[in-house]
């Protein structure tokens, strides 16, 4: 069965049947060696590549790029290790070798979804890096190939392979601090302007376009640099909620205890202090409303002020009780702080520290021990974990992509839960205000207010934000017909 067989008709008519297995794909257990194949290796896979292959009884064996030159390059500092691979430029060729067990997913966001659904098709285990989806409706769909097919599928949130970060949340769930009443978290990451081009670029040379693009709408390309800022663009990424948020606001929704959508979202925000070709928020909070404890999630791409985009961009962001990207538990005897993915600190009401936790675990290892156990419940970074902490990323740029320029007094009238809304709004606009954002000429986005139907994971009401749950993908890209 050729790939384009595959893609088209396969998928529907069972095609992991078809394809040949391993045995380890055919579960019968743990097999002498797991044959890796991994995607998207110029950055992030590549740290896939080598945390793979320190493991006992794991070998990377193929390599999968759009592009030539990073594939070859890559290709050879493995030979130069001792290590030989397989490479290959387009992924539904990876996944009908009947020889590989797993694959790894560390490819632009807007592939994440479709990947990982041809690869449960063709009996491949998967790590899919996080955001597990581009869009809301992708997630779920996801979630139902895995289990149609009896796959392992691990989601990249490392954080959940953290013994402090377990240990202290269970702490906090035992009441020491008392009951939670707010998460916040935080992406306080420096961003400076990716440009601005006169007209279309030329694609690198070695580059697949086609193939890159994939399931996001053609267009030319219309930015400097081709490889990572497409992460500021929504057609083929989240901007930094789906970026670097996505593991913080899975530390929220983790130690609040929600396993589903909330009733409402709202953001407000905007892509302050620079006019370049990037179209997703560099300051955006989004506020996502559970009866039991709301998360509030803040983004801030610029620095302190207008002084440190001259002199110290990266070494002059906002703090908040400490820390520029982490997650602050709010209950009411005091809080809990996580600041990065191996520790987490307890303060009561007057900032003191109660109790400090420190410790993590290898990712990796967690998902293939799963992998060879073929128990789904050992697994720490679920996909159904990933798809919902992935969603909540989704909705609030939903909400800000529904919402209008407006004076941010009229934003502050609009916007007056929860309690400390109103102080937050004022929080986010002196921070552009000391960045030369100037209120008289222009205005902040405030996001469209959307009720939520957390059994169904839709809109209440909006068929146009409706219609933004999801993208069915183009040409021979679109998305599987049995998903």
């Amino acid at each position: 069965m050729d790939r384009r067989t595959f893609v088209t008709t396969g998928i529907a008519a069972g095609a992991a049947l078809a394809l040949g297995r391993s045995p380890l794909a055919l579960g019968a257990g743990s097999a002498d060696e797991i044959r890796v194949g991994v995607a998207g290796i110029r950055s992030r896979g590549w740290s896939h590549v080598m945390g793979l292959n320190r493991l006992e009884g794991v070998r990377v064996v193929a390599l999968c790029d759009v592009d030539q030159g990073v594939l070859e390059n890559r290709q050879r500092e493995l030979a130069e290790k001792g290590t030989t691979t397989d490479i290959f430029r387009d992924f539904r060729d990876l996944i009908a070798r009947d020889d590989i067990d797993v694959v790894s997913i560390a490819t632009p966001n807007h592939w994440h979804a479709m990947q990982t659904v041809w690869a449960c098709a063709a009996g491949k285990d998967v790590y899919v890096e996080k955001p597990i989806s581009h869009n809301v409706r992708e997630g779920r769909l996801m979630i139902e190939a895995a289990s149609r097919h009896g796959r392992i599928v691990q989601s990249g949130t490392q954080s959940r392979s953290s013994s402090a970060i377990r240990d202290a949340i269970r702490w906090m769930h035992q009441g020491n601090i008392g009951k939670p009443t707010l998460a916040r978290g935080l992406c306080y990451k420096p961003r400076q302007s990716i440009g601005k081009v006169d007209g279309p670029r030329d694609v690198p040379k070695g580059i697949d376009y086609d193939l890159w693009v994939g399931p996001a709408p053609m267009k030319p390309l219309g930015r400097r640099q081709f490889h990572y800022d497409w992460h500021w663009d929504f057609d083929t990424g989240n901007g930094d909620l789906g970026n670097q948020g996505i593991h913080q606001m899975d530390l929220c929704r983790w130690a609040l205890g929600h396993e589903r959508l909330p009733d409402r979202v709202v953001a407000y925000g905007g892509r302050f202090g620079y006019d370049d070709d990037g179209n997703t928020p560099n300051t955006l909070v989004s506020v996502l409303d559970y009866p039991e404890a709301p998360i509030i999630f803040e983004v801030r791409g610029l620095p302190n002020s207008l002084q440190a985009q001259k002199d110290n961009w990266g070494g002059s962001m906002d703090r908040y009780l400490g820390m520029t990207i982490g997650a602050a538990i709010h209950c009411e005897e005091g809080t809990l702080l996580i600041p990065n993915y191996s520790s987490a600190r307890a303060i009561d009401r007057t900032g003191k520290t109660i109790k400090e936790w420190r410790g993590a675990q290898d990712h990796f290892k967690n998902f293939i021990d799963a992998v060879r156990s073929r128990d789904v419940e050992s697994l720490n970074g679920t996909l159904e974990g990933g798809h919902l902490s992935s969603a909540l990323c989704h909705l609030g740029n939903i909400s800000y992509l529904r919402g209008e320029m407006v004076e941010p007094k009229v934003a502050a009238g609009r916007i007056t839960w929860p309690t400390t809304a109103a102080a937050d709004i004022e929080r986010v606009v002196a921070h552009l205000t000391s960045n030369g954002v100037d209120f008289a000429s222009t205005g902040i986005v405030a996001g469209k207010m959307l009720e939520i139907d957390a059994a169904t994971e839709r809109f209440r009401e909006d068929a146009v934000a409706n219609e933004m749950l999801f993208r069915p993908g183009r040409a021979d890209y679109v998305f599987p017909e049995e998903a």
